[in-house]
């Protein structure tokens, strides 16, 4: 099933459009913004991991308790248009708890993800980290990245890259004026979320294109040792191919306040 496409693209973003629409009883539909970068058909992995993980995070909620680490593992093409998703709890606890949700569309599961969480403390005595700060959103450059990157959700992002960005190693900040979901607000922590997966491609070892190269993720993990705010997600990416056609791109994830986690997306490296 393919994406409703909007008469008007530009417009749409002007006024502020939406990655999905809920459709109720666990249903929901993407919009043409959450489209896909490798087939136009499909629906890319940022938005749908934001989707999911505003579903884990309203799952039986217990105000005490954060986010810590989110699984996403990839069984196949995500297709646009209607899905379903379905979520438990694998493992209850009084003070770590292991959720799952599944997204399925047509009858197949294409992504299932999973999430810890973690009861909050006062460990404030001990905190610090020695993951360095990036420069700010301001101090880097406006790049426009659909002359390589085709599709609805690239399109629907602003990106900035610092002036050291090359192939492989990347410094880059992102947003979007986009609302995930069509009927309700969403936390600072999914927006971020939901363009996590967008590191993959924001400083590519190899330009994909006709005659060149393909390199998408199988699965995402992304850690967080303190929630994100706000509506910058920043990247200090470094991508990996080794020599058997398997790749691996690791970031550093920042919001305005400093870094806040790591995530890893591990890649299927093959000639187009």
């Amino acid at each position: 099933m393919t994406h409703p496409a909007p008469e008007n693209l530009a417009d749409e973003l002007a006024v502020g459009g939406f990655y999905y629409q809920r459709l109720g009883a666990g249903r929901f539909r993407s919009s043409i913004h959450a489209q896909g970068a490798w087939n136009e058909h499909e629906q890319h992995m940022g938005p749908a991991s934001g989707i999911l993980t505003h579903e884990l995070a309203n799952f039986q909620p217990r105000d005490e308790m954060r986010l810590s680490r989110l699984s996403f593992d990839i069984l196949g093409i995500i297709p646009g248009g209607e899905f379903e998703i379905r979520t438990r709890m694998l493992r209850p606890g009084r003070t770590i708890e292991l959720l799952e949700a599944e997204l399925v569309a047509g009858g197949r599961t294409s992504i299932i993800a999973r999430a810890w969480r973690i009861i909050a403390g006062d460990s404030s005595a001990v905190s610090g980290t020695d993951d360095a700060w990036i420069p700010t959103p301001e101090q880097c450059v406006e790049v426009d990245i659909t002359n390589i990157w085709p599709g609805g959700y690239i399109r629907s992002l602003e990106i900035r890259h610092a002036p050291e960005t090359r192939p492989g190693h990347g410094i880059v900040w992102v947003r979007n004026p986009l609302r995930l979901l069509d009927s309700e607000n969403t936390s600072d922590m999914v927006r971020l979320i939901g363009m996590v997966d967008t590191a993959n491609g924001v400083a590519p070892r190899a330009t994909p294109g006709a005659g060149s190269w393909m390199f998408p993720n199988v699965d995402l993990q992304i850690h967080l040792y303190r929630q994100p705010q706000g509506q910058w997600l920043g990247f200090s990416t470094k991508q990996a191919y080794g020599a058997e056609g398997i790749g691996l791109t690791s970031s550093v994830l920042h919001d305005e306040l400093g870094p806040f986690g790591h995530s890893e997306q591990i890649l299927t490296v093959r000639p187009l």
